[in-house]
């Protein structure tokens, strides 16, 4: 049997956190096994649409490498792949679902919009309805259908004792049948409600293996239900817990938690967002934790899926986000970091600046405030060449300043190595400490305690004509 996942967002704007590591888990299950990985956009909750949303669902699988085999742009024979469009096919299943006993007929006016669930936010099972809809004889509920007498299709939920069914995450789970409530399963306006679409299109679509948050489970008695009346299988089960902004608080797109765009927009990667994800609820079976697409898909197995929530957590996200900017080439860094340096107007080497700006961030906006004395020198305190470590005060920033101006106006070679070694030797012919001499230099240069370089990195970066009018501007400030 081939292995076939789905995932099936609804487009109700960004992308959340829980939402791309479903997408992960269900591509990594298909892709692990040379199966197939499809999407479905579930779309009926028009309310909820968004314009453009179905836009960021393919930009954000295809900015992380998920890469789908079927979906709504590039088809497939199990289509349509867009739920919308799919609305006669819901209405054959209603009615024979109807047919078979597994659903009736109701005309009471309830309000449907209570009882439909989506991808974020399932209706909780509760106590069943008790329709009186539901005694009509089947023969004399189709005649009213068929004068046009509106109507909804409710699940007939007759069993007693217990739904028994197994997930890969969880285990046996046992649920009682008479905490099921008899929702809607198609609208009066003839669109189905999630319960019913998504166990319509699992099975046509041929899906083997459903993942899905672990607040689902409770609903789950129900899809089975309707696959038992159409004598179809189940897919396999693989409920995952949620993941948490804390111990209290599930990260959720409503709240304003972030999601995979607001990410990226931070300056994180989205192959170290893609990867730490990954270890939201997974983990490999040791302590490794840097894993490319390509290599999550080698050694992922969902029997290594965790009960437990997993916390969201922003600084390990960030440490893990370092690692990937250091792994990049030269080039591949700088390419990423160019867009961070359009305000810069100063004409400086903007190469080197991404050479020593690499080792020593770790997202990317930190570009932002690591360079903003480039562009203008900040309105700095004097106060500044007061330091202890480095054994400097004003007068001895003075002096270092003093002595360095003509030795750097003299320099030809203005490379990093060259400046260093120039300094050190002035500092060695004065009787002064190295940092006597660089980090007066440093603040002179920049206006700022730490910098993402030293001394001789900045004057290298900054250029022989911007160094040697800064080390005047701060000779003169100094007085």
């Amino acid at each position: 049997m081939k292995i076939r996942t789905r995932f099936a967002p609804s487009p109700t704007g960004y992308m959340h956190i829980g939402n791309l590591r479903t997408a992960l888990y269900e591509y990594l299950i298909a892709k692990s096994a040379g199966g197939d990985f499809v999407l479905r956009i579930e779309d009926t909750d028009q309310k909820r649409y968004v314009e453009g949303a179905t836009d960021i669902i393919y930009k954000t699988l295809k900015r992380v490498g998920m890469n789908w085999d079927e979906g709504p742009d590039i088809g497939g024979k199990y289509g349509p792949y867009v739920q919308s469009e799919r609305k006669a096919i819901y209405a054959e299943y209603a009615h024979k679902l109807v047919e078979l006993g597994g659903a009736y007929y109701c005309f009471c006016a309830h309000k449907e919009e209570t009882e439909d669930e989506d991808d974020e936010n399932p209706v909780v099972a509760h106590a069943k309805i008790k329709d009186v809809c539901r005694n009509i004889p089947y023969a004399e509920a189709k005649k009213r259908v068929e004068k046009g007498e509106p109507f909804v299709v409710r699940q007939k939920v007759d069993k007693k004792g217990k739904s028994m069914f197994h997930d890969v995450v969880y285990g046996d789970i046992e649920i009682d049948y008479d905490e099921l409530d008899e929702g809607v399963l198609l609208k009066s306006d003839g669109l189905p409600t999630y319960n019913f679409a998504n166990v319509i299109d699992d099975h046509l679509m041929e899906i083997t293996h459903v993942v899905r948050g672990n607040e689902y489970i409770s609903s789950t008695p129900k899809y089975n239900l309707i696959y038992e009346a159409f004598g179809w299988t189940p897919p396999i089960y693989v409920h995952v817990p949620a993941v948490m902004k804390d111990a209290q608080h599930k990260l959720s797109k409503r709240n304003g938690d972030a999601s995979f765009q607001d990410l990226v927009a931070k300056g994180y990667l989205p192959e170290a967002i893609l990867n730490y994800i990954a270890l939201l609820g997974w983990n490999p079976g040791d302590d490794r934790e840097i894993f490319s697409l390509q290599e999550l898909t080698k050694c992922f197995s969902s029997n290594r899926l965790n009960k437990s929530p997993a916390i969201f957590d922003i600084t390990k996200l960030t440490w893990m986000n370092g690692c990937y900017i250091r792994n990049l080439s030269a080039d591949e860094f700088h390419k990423l970091a160019e867009p961070y340096y359009v305000n810069i107007k100063t004409a400086i080497n903007f190469s080197a600046l991404s050479a020593v700006l690499q080792p020593r961030i770790e997202t990317l906006n930190q570009i932002i405030s690591e360079t903003d004395f480039l562009s203008a020198m900040p309105d700095y305190s004097l106060s500044l060449y007061e330091n202890k470590k480095m054994k400097t005060d004003t007068e001895i920033a003075k002096k270092a300043l003093q002595l360095v101006l003509p030795v750097l106006c003299d320099v030809s070679e203005w490379t990093n190595e060259n400046l260093f070694e120039t300094l050190k030797q002035i500092a060695a012919d004065n009787e002064m400490k190295n940092g006597q001499i660089l980090y007066p230099v440093r603040i002179a240069l920049s206006g700022k305690e730490t910098t993402p370089g030293g001394a001789t990195e900045l004057a290298y970066i900054l250029g022989k004509e911007e160094t040697l009018k800064r080390i005047k501007d701060a000779l003169h400030k100094l007085g």
